[in-house]
């Protein structure tokens, strides 16, 4: 009956941490000279390169269509469009090394007590009532390598007449998620959040990701 009660509280547990919202933080820089007024928001997207315009592509490019439609630009849909929008991004494995803290044994006399034990060590001498003084964790270190993975959003908008520049974005996110399409649509919300945003200041985005059902 216990092992049957500890059982359900895990799985409880579980699916309540299962449940919780997850952080997004994004590095934001915004380069912009947006007109104060602009009648005409019909846009077209760039064709990429032939190499770049793969179906995960097209994924992204879906996720940047809903977020200008946010901002009330709509797509030029063969008609002579007034802006231009280009899109890239990329996902970087960083190596990290981590140093995990591991306790191994140690041999340590004393002249104080006549019998061998286990004992605490601390520096500048030893001391548990609860534990004898021989033998007891000495502090240590182990390393290992995580991959982290950096992600890079940028994305553009042109005047489509003259190639103007009006709005350059870069988003920068890393985290130990390896699943890009997990994390790009938290990347693309952050691009744009509070269009056009002040010019030429980094600024860090968090928003909250519910998890999947």
């Amino acid at each position: 009956m216990k092992r049957l009660i500890m059982a359900a509280a895990g799985t409880a547990l579980a699916l309540l941490l299962g449940g919780c919202a997850t952080t997004i933080r994004s590095d934001v820089t915004t380069f912009h000279q947006w007109p104060a007024q602009i009648a005409d928001k019909s846009y077209v997207f760039e064709v990429p390169p032939a190499s770049e315009e793969t179906l995960e592509w097209r994924s992204y490019q879906e996720l940047v269509r809903g977020q200008l439609a946010r901002q009330g630009f709509t797509d030029a849909e063969g008609a002579t469009p007034a802006l231009s929008v280009s899109m890239r991004f990329m996902t970087t494995v960083i190596p990290v090394r981590v140093l995990e803290p591991v306790m191994t044994p140690y041999f340590y006399p004393s002249s104080r007590f006549g019998y061998r034990g286990y004992g605490r060590r601390y520096w500048g001498g030893w001391y548990s009532p609860f534990y004898d003084p021989f033998w007891g964790p000495y502090p240590a270190y182990q390393s290992s390598i995580e991959e982290h993975y950096r992600r890079e959003l940028q994305v553009s908008i042109k005047s489509a007449r003259d190639g103007k520049r009006l709005f350059d974005v870069t988003v920068h996110n890393t985290s130990r998620n390896m699943s890009t399409p997990d994390i790009m649509p938290a990347l693309v919300q952050s691009a744009f959040e509070g269009f056009p945003g002040p010019s030429g200041v980094a600024r860090r985005v968090e928003l909250k990701q519910e998890p999947k059902r």
